[in-house]
């Protein structure tokens, strides 16, 4: 795996990874002595730099005053034992385009780099092991890339059911008891499994209220990814490819991004029974399906005369996953494809985020709100820029505008700027157009 920084610590992340590759059974003991002050020099450099301070107050500026003094105690405190996981402060943050709020968890600074120190040593570890169907929070892979497989699988099904799925409050329910015995099998170095230990019960701060959630990962930390990818490989990857699918009559695939998943048949038979069995599956585990979200749709493809929308009993021939609406549509040539566009509720939430904007920043200049919408409108491009989706992209640009233009028009009573005013300057200062970023999915 390629590392940026430290050719030292390069050289030992690859080590890792080659041993753990080498050995694909073999249960790794000692890690922890990798990491040395270079190494968390390496890690300080991945840590996220402009986030909130923690409960201790200390932000990153404050932290690399004494560096060299905070690394060497945190270095001692980490290999003898002794380093004391602080709780986490949570805070709760507006949804973007909503009026409801969702919480979100501040590890102190010094937290975030030991563990990102700790994320690096497990990464390439189980970098090795992680199967193929697994898109979120790894290195070299993205969303796009899993928004590429579902469009393939439900290309090739083409008569397919689709498995829509949503796990309830996973980070929350996730069990400790279970993750330490899935890290059982591959890591038991006692330095790095007691850390991890630690973090699991270092408590939240709320409302300056401590408490001790029995189960769930550290709220907002840096490990949570890696050790919520680590518990879904064994309750749901491995089960997947390794026990359900050579029971199966036909072609599936499993596609997960962190905890969304969805599962894509040729067969309704197999399609059924898999849906029967999986709520029983996270059961096992301490987890539950939402059984309002998680659907079994009929994903087939309909013929040149029927509705492209919905089956004959009225169900959506369509669904969501990583906020874009996967559907049957009509190709150049009229011939039905799979085609992609951004999901009604995450473009709701795009042209909400850019009006909240819009109206707390309409008082700075003119030239500065545009330098600004630009980035952002570019930033929405580069997520939905998906092929087929330029009609969602040319409505986000049009309410953009429109939103723009509004509050402009509020910076004082006195209204001044007419529309074709407004479409004078778009000619000089014109927002971007829609491009397209993820160019390989071709209907």
């Amino acid at each position: 795996m390629e590392t940026s920084g430290s050719s030292t610590v390069s050289t030992k992340l690859q080590r890792i990874a080659k041993l753990a590759k080498e050995a694909p059974t073999m249960v790794i003991t000692s890690l922890s002595h990798h990491v040395d002050v270079e190494f968390l020099t390496e890690a300080l450099a991945e840590t996220r730099k402009g986030g909130a301070a923690g409960i201790d107050g200390i932000t990153a500026k404050m932290y690399k005053q004494d560096l060299e003094a905070n690394l060497l105690s945190l270095l001692d405190c980490f290999k003898g034992g002794t380093y004391k996981a602080p709780p986490v402060r949570r805070v709760h943050i507006p949804k973007a385009g909503t009026d409801a709020t969702r919480p979100l968890g501040i590890p102190t600074y010094e937290d975030k780099v030991l563990q990102t120190a700790v994320k690096m040593l497990l990464e390439n570890v189980y970098e090795q092991d992680f199967l193929p169907c697994s898109y979120g929070y790894r290195p070299g892979r993205s969303a796009h890339m899993a928004l590429e497989q579902i469009w393939k699988a439900t290309t090739d099904a083409r008569n397919g059911w689709v498995i829509e799925a949503d796990i309830r409050d996973f980070f929350g329910k996730l069990q400790h008891q279970h993750l330490r015995s899935f890290l059982d099998q591959r890591v038991r170095d006692g330095v790095i499994r007691r850390t991890i230990d630690k973090w699991l019960n270092a408590g939240v701060m709320e409302f300056e209220k401590l408490s001790y959630p029995e189960d769930g990962t550290p709220q907002g930390g840096v490990i949570s990814p890696i050790l919520a990818n680590i518990y879904l490989h064994e309750v749901l990857d491995k089960w997947f490819e390794h026990e359900v699918k050579p029971c199966l009559k036909g072609r599936a695939t499993l596609v997960r991004y962190a905890d969304d998943f969805v599962c894509i048949f040729n067969r309704e038979d197999d399609a059924r029974r898999v849906m029967a069995v999986l709520p029983k599956r996270f059961e096992k585990y301490g987890l539950s399906l939402h059984p309002d979200k998680t659907k079994l749709i009929n994903f087939g493809r309909p013929s040149n005369n029927k509705s492209d929308d919905d089956n004959k009993d009225g169900t959506p021939r369509s669904f969501d996953f990583l906020g874009i609406h996967h559907f049957w549509g009509k190709s150049k040539k009229g011939n039905p494809c799979v085609k992609q566009a951004t999901s009604r509720s995450r473009l709701r939430r795009a042209i909400g985020a850019i009006t909240e904007w819009c109206r707390h920043n309409r008082h700075e200049p003119q030239r500065k709100q545009h330098e600004t919408l630009c980035s952002k409108i570019r930033g929405h491009y580069v997520y939905y820029g998906v092929t087929g989706n330029g009609r969602a992209l040319y409505k986000f640009l049009r309410k953009t505008q429109d939103v723009w233009f509004k509050w402009l028009n509020r910076r004082s009573q006195k209204r001044g700027l007419t529309w074709a005013k407004f479409l004078t300057y778009l000619r000089t200062h014109s927002l971007p157009k829609p491009i397209m970023y993820a160019s390989s999915l071709k209907p």
